[in-house]
């Protein structure tokens, strides 16, 4: 890709509502990210390397030595009884609006269905999680500021 149109790539990225642009062409890939009022451009060569096939090693195995005794079996996860809350997202949990403020709920809580229980920051967005069952939060299963995952439980209500 010529360095001109590289370079209207870059103005168009940024005088756009556009955060991110990303073009593959036979010659090459270039991904452009505007972050902060700053645009920045990366180009990456997309070079093809002919593959020789693997070569097929002598495979030597030793007996296995008899096992003495069981391995013991790995921890098993805690039974959870009640509703378990999961994240619907990955980002960054808190379990308050603002470092101040204090927590939306605390153990031993009453809630009810629609109640905010924390928030999850993602792509500086921060987006409020609510209680979609009524009950008492007995665990809170995620530490302030920690990084969640989609999925990953966060509170149980019973």
């Amino acid at each position: 890709m010529d360095l001109r149109k590289l370079k209207t790539l870059i103005d168009l990225v940024s005088e756009s509502n556009i955060s991110e642009l990303e073009i593959t062409e036979a010659d090459g890939k270039v991904r452009i990210v505007k972050s902060d009022g700053h645009t920045a451009a990366s180009a990456a060569p997309v070079v093809m390397a002919p593959v020789a096939a693997p070569v097929a090693a002598p495979v030597v195995t030793a007996p296995a030595p008899a096992p003495a005794a069981a391995a013991p079996a790995a921890p098993a996860a805690p039974e959870v009884k009640g509703h378990v809350v999961k994240s619907p997202m990955v980002g960054t949990f808190y379990r308050a609006s603002s470092p101040g403020a204090k927590p939306f709920v605390e153990l031993g809580q009453q809630v009810k269905e629609g109640d905010p229980l924390c928030i999850i920051e993602a792509m500086k967005i921060m987006n409020e999680i609510e209680a979609d069952k009524s009950g008492t939060v007995t665990q809170i299963l995620c530490e302030n500021g920690q990084a969640v995952e989609y999925g990953q439980p966060l509170f149980v209500i019973e």
